[in-house]
């Protein structure tokens, strides 16, 4: 008996990965929705930089992973955020670091990912992580609602020990959840149609 495909096979994925301690689960995150068919595109903010490396997640997306806005910055050459915005079927940020979570949620814009963000016309999912109080602070709550207004889903923060010794919420969504509740995006999308 074959099982059925994925909901995810052949879809776009734009993946944002943020600088927190969680970037490490990226790799898994792109792993997992190469394996059920998805074809995924990674965006690095400069902070993520610190956390993990390109090289991982272009080997394992199977696609060069855009860093910034300049190709080539002799030739002029850019990564256009617009077609980027257009491309994707759905983008996901995770980690969605505290500054991201600012930025995205305010219209700031001095990061490939943030363009994308302003640019996409597709359903967008973050995933925050990030400590304890930083996730608790009001200015990080009233982010999370604005990006709720804005019509993009926020996965809760589930609860747990985090990196710095405290425990509650702030850790990422696990990797296989992340694609789960693409899968039933996905599917729910499908039977609509």
């Amino acid at each position: 008996m074959s099982t059925p495909a994925s909901s995810l096979l052949g879809r776009k994925i734009l993946l944002g990965v943020c600088g927190s301690i969680a970037a490490y689960k990226a790799a898994l995150v792109v792993r997992l929705l190469v394996k059920v068919g998805a074809e995924v595109q990674v965006v690095l903010t400069p902070s993520a930089l610190a956390f993990v490396t390109p090289l991982t997640l272009s080997t394992l997306s199977k696609k060069p992973v855009l860093q910034g806005f300049l190709k080539d910055e002799v030739a002029g050459e850019w990564h256009n955020h617009v077609h980027l915005g257009l491309w994707a079927d759905a983008l996901v940020v995770a980690p969605a670091s505290a500054n991201t979570l600012g930025h995205l949620a305010n219209g700031l814009c001095d990061t490939l990912l943030d363009a994308v963000y302003l640019s996409a016309r597709c359903p967008v999912f973050v995933a925050p992580a990030m400590d304890l109080d930083m996730y608790q602070h009001p200015a990080t709550q009233a982010n999370l609602r604005h990006l709720r207004q804005y019509g993009t889903t926020v996965w809760d923060s589930p609860a747990g020990e985090l990196a710095s010794g405290l425990s509650g919420p702030g850790r990422m969504l696990e990797p296989e959840a992340i694609v789960a509740s693409l899968e039933d995006f996905f599917q729910e999308k499908k039977e609509q149609q």
